[in-house]
């Protein structure tokens, strides 16, 4: 399991992986070519991929992102140290926080 700031990524076995992810669209990659799991409303900063992948949304009011990488990558963000990930599949979810009435994603 790994976290880097606000967002967390916990491997997923091959055979977890939901069949419909083979048919849903991928998330398509930012104008540096990178694959965003979290952008920062405020600061612009963003939890991104770099190298080889794929990013699928799952359906849901939070959006998890199910993250492929068949060749291992690396999480960088501006403020944050990169982190190493190795090959495989990997559900990405956004911290959350509660507020009175409802629970949201945490903003940036």
């Amino acid at each position: 399991m790994y976290r880097q700031g606000d967002v967390l990524i916990v491997p997923v076995a091959e055979e977890a992986v939901p069949s419909h992810v083979a048919a849903a669209p991928r998330e398509p990659r930012d104008g540096r070519g990178r694959l965003v799991l979290a952008l920062g409303e405020v600061t612009g900063h963003a939890h991104a991929v770099v190298g080889p992948g794929e990013l699928v949304r799952e359906p849901g009011p939070f959006g998890p992102f199910l993250l492929h990488l068949p060749q291992g990558g690396r999480v960088v963000h501006e403020e944050h140290g990169p982190i190493a990930l190795p090959k495989g599949w990997f559900r990405v979810i956004r911290q959350r926080e509660y507020v009175p009435g409802s629970v949201r994603i945490v903003a940036d």
